[in-house]
C-alpha cells in the first residue's frame, strides 16, 4: 500500500508540488508548528482538535513518546491561553493498543495520562477510531476512561453497519461523538461498500445523535451532509454551539469560516508530526473518493 512505502515517500516529498501539498494539509512536524496553526485558526474565529500522527504501534518506547508530545503540546496550549479553544486526539494504537498481551492495559494507561493532562490544561480528550479490528475495544477503553473523565470523547464510522446502533448507546448527556464517513478500507461484511449507502447511514445516524442528549460533532466536508445538519438542529430545536462541524486542515478552508461567520461551532482537525506520510497517503490512495476529493481542493479553496 502507498502508504507504507518509503520509497514512494521519497519520490513524494521530493517533488515541489508534493511537498507543497503536505504542508496544506500538515502544518509541520514539531510542536509549535502545531501549535502556531492552532493560534492562526483560533484568532480567524475556530476551534482546533490536534492529532500527533503516528499508528498501530508496536513498540512500548514509541507509545510513550507519543504520549510525551502529547503532554508537550498541552503543555503549550495552556502556556499560550490556547487550551480553552483546542483539544486532542489521539489514536489507541498509538499509545500502546496493539501490542500484545498488555496492549489494552498500556493503552489505557496512557490515554488516562493524556486525558488527566487536557483536564488540567482546561481541555478534553478525543478518541479517534481506526480500523474495524480495534472498535470493540476503543469502546470498551472509552467507558473506561469516561468514568473518571467523562469529557472524553468519542469517535464513529457512519460506514460501518454497527454504528447507528452505536450512536444509540452514546447518545446520552455529556457524550460527545464525532461522526465521520470513515476513512479505512474495509471489507463489504462490516462496511457499506456503496457511496449512496455510507451517505445514508450518515444521515441515520446524525438523526440518532441530533435527536439524543448528547453533544454531536458533524465531521464532514459534504456540502449536503452539512445542510442536512443543520436542518436536523433546527427541527431539534438545537441551539448554536450545543453541536459542532469538524473539517480537515486544509480541507474546505472557506467553508469553515463561512460556518464560523454564521455563528457555528466549527472545529479543525489539524495533523502534526513526522508520520505525517501515512496520514496523507491513507488520504489520497485507499479510498478513491479521498483521492478526487483532494485533487478538487487542490484546484479550489471553496
Amino acid at each position: 500500500m502507498l502508504s507504507r512505502s518509503d520509497k514512494v515517500k521519497n519520490f513524494v516529498t521530493a517533488m515541489p508540488v508534493s511537498s507543497g501539498i503536505v504542508s496544506r494539509y500538515v502544518p509541520g512536524e514539531a510542536t509549535q508548528d502545531a501549535v502556531e496553526a492552532t493560534r492562526e485558526l483560533i484568532e480567524s474565529g475556530l476551534h482546533v482538535t490536534l492529532d500527533f500522527l503516528g499508528e498501530d504501534t508496536l513498540d512500548r518506547e514509541q507509545a510513550d513518546a507519543t504520549v510525551a508530545a502529547y503532554l508537550d503540546v498541552l503543555s503549550a496550549l495552556a502556556d499560550q491561553g490556547l487550551a480553552r479553544n483546542a483539544e486532542v486526539s489521539v489514536k489507541l494504537s498509538a499509545v500502546g493498543q496493539s501490542l500484545a498481551d498488555v496492549g489494552e492495559k498500556v493503552a489505557i494507561e496512557n490515554a488516562r495520562t493524556i486525558c488527566h493532562a487536557a483536564r488540567n490544561a482546561g481541555t478534553t480528550v478525543t478518541l479517534d477510531m481506526e480500523d474495524h479490528t480495534t472498535t470493540d475495544s476503543t469502546l470498551g477503553i472509552l467507558r473506561e476512561l469516561r468514568k473518571d473523565f467523562p469529557e472524553t470523547g468519542a469517535v464513529l464510522q457512519a460506514y460501518l453497519r454497527r454504528t447507528e446502533a452505536d450512536c444509540r448507546d452514546l447518545a446520552y448527556e455529556g457524550s460527545r461523538v464525532r461522526l465521520c464517513k470513515g476513512a479505512y478500507n474495509e471489507p463489504e461484511s462490516v462496511a457499506f461498500q456503496d457511496k449512496h449507502d455510507v451517505d445514508k447511514s450518515y444521515v441515520r445516524c446524525l438523526k440518532v445523535l441530533m435527536g439524543g442528549a448528547g453533544y454531536p460533532m458533524i465531521a464532514s466536508h459534504d456540502p449536503r451532509m452539512v445542510d442536512i445538519a443543520g436542518a436536523l438542529a433546527t427541527r431539534n430545536g438545537r441551539a448554536q454551539g450545543s453541536y459542532e462541524y469538524q473539517m480537515l486542515y486544509g480541507i474546505r478552508p472557506d467553508e469553515q469560516k463561512r460556518l464560523a461567520d454564521a455563528g457555528e461551532k466549527v472545529r479543525v482537525y489539524v495533523p502534526y508530526g513526522q508520520e505525517w506520510y501515512g496520514y496523507l497517503m491513507r488520504r489520497l490512495a485507499e479510498r478513491p473518493s479521498n483521492l478526487t476529493f483532494f485533487v478538487h481542493s487542490l484546484v479550489s479553496k471553496k
